[in-house]
């Protein structure tokens, strides 16, 4: 009797186990943090687990993935952008680690940047990509298809505390030169291990569809423009150290370029000619320029060339002795 009592019990516990088990599967949430802990490095959900009610959601990864179709030139929608795809810069849907990912849009947003010296809503920041990285128009930030980009990320950004950056958000910083990046080199670079997708032109591959870009032109009329984020060399070394050639098995954990043929191919680059674009409100308090901030007026006496191609380390010692001297005894 006693023993006949202690299976039905076992019985009762597997079944309330494997119930719990299959409840925790099928609920649709419980997926929410995309990581293991918030503190390894990030990784976001891909496409096909989107779900088939969100619509708005598909619709802002389809935007992200094809922009050209929907804003390029001969957008379906609009004519607003200059071909590129938003994934051609934001690696696979904005979710590949220190693959100028959107992990991190959600959690900030609205912040403070010292770039326009205002606080940014999310569309702000969408609409600074598209006028400087597309060399295009803002979107409506009231249309369906800002709607539809800001679902995508706000789906991506599900679990993030507020306020918190997850590891592998953006572009790496990867080590400073001791010299200022050369172009020369940088030619080298490029050709032996880039032109085979961008060209020797540099103007990239469509797309077999006719639209969009396999692989974006990296200057000339239809890449970025120099108010850009790539058009600084710390963000377009650390982009490339981690994630170029493409399609080749690279990822941050498996680089194929050094850190000096990473700044040296992207002086090459940010060296060609391409769309000059001004935004005379940026960077109001010059004080707080980037080290790698193009153009004056600085705050320091170093030379625009050096503050484009390096060396660095200088610019950045003399900020924070700078610093030191203005912080209040």
């Amino acid at each position: 009797m006693k023993t006949a009592g202690l299976f039905i019990i076992i019985i009762l516990v597997i079944v309330i186990v494997l119930n719990s088990l299959l409840t925790s599967c099928n609920t649709p949430d419980s997926n929410v943090i995309k990581t293991d802990t918030i503190e390894h490095l990030w990784r976001g959900w891909n496409k096909y687990q989107i779900r088939p009610a969100d619509t708005l959601i598909r619709y802002g990864r389809e935007l992200i993935e094809n922009t050209s179709y929907y804003l390029g030139p001969h957008g379906i929608v609009a004519q607003i952008t200059n071909g590129m795809n938003c994934q051609n810069c934001h690696l696979d849907g904005g979710t590949v680690p220190w693959g100028n990912n959107y992990s991190a849009v959600l959690s900030l947003y609205p912040r403070f940047r010292e770039r326009s010296g205002s606080l940014e809503s999310i569309e702000k920041r969408v609409s600074d990509c598209m006028e400087r990285s597309l060399n295009g128009k803002a979107i409506d930030s009231n249309s369906k298809e800002m709607k539809a980009i800001i679902a995508y990320m706000t789906w991506l950004g599900e679990g993030i505390p507020k306020k918190h950056k997850p590891k592998g958000s953006g572009i790496m910083d990867i080590p400073l030169l001791d010299r200022a990046a050369d172009p020369q080199k940088g030619r080298l670079v490029y050709m032996n291990k880039c032109q085979r997708c961008h060209q020797p032109d540099g103007q990239g591959q469509k797309n077999p569809a006719g639209y969009g870009y396999t692989y974006p032109p990296l200057w000339g009329p239809n890449s970025y423009n120099t108010g850009a984020g790539l058009y600084r060399l710390t963000r377009f070394a650390g982009y490339v150290k981690n994630n170029m050639p493409y399609g080749e098995g690279v990822e941050y954990h498996n680089p194929l370029l050094t850190d000096e043929e990473a700044w040296d191919v992207g002086a090459f680059v940010n060296s060609q000619p391409r769309p000059s674009k001004i935004f005379p409100n940026d960077w109001p308090d010059i004080s707080k320029k980037p080290i790698d901030h193009p153009f004056g007026l600085f705050a320091d006496n170093f030379s625009e060339a050096q503050h484009k191609y390096g060396p660095f380390k200088p610019i950045k010692k003399a900020r924070e002795e700078m610093a030191k001297v203005a912080v209040p005894k």
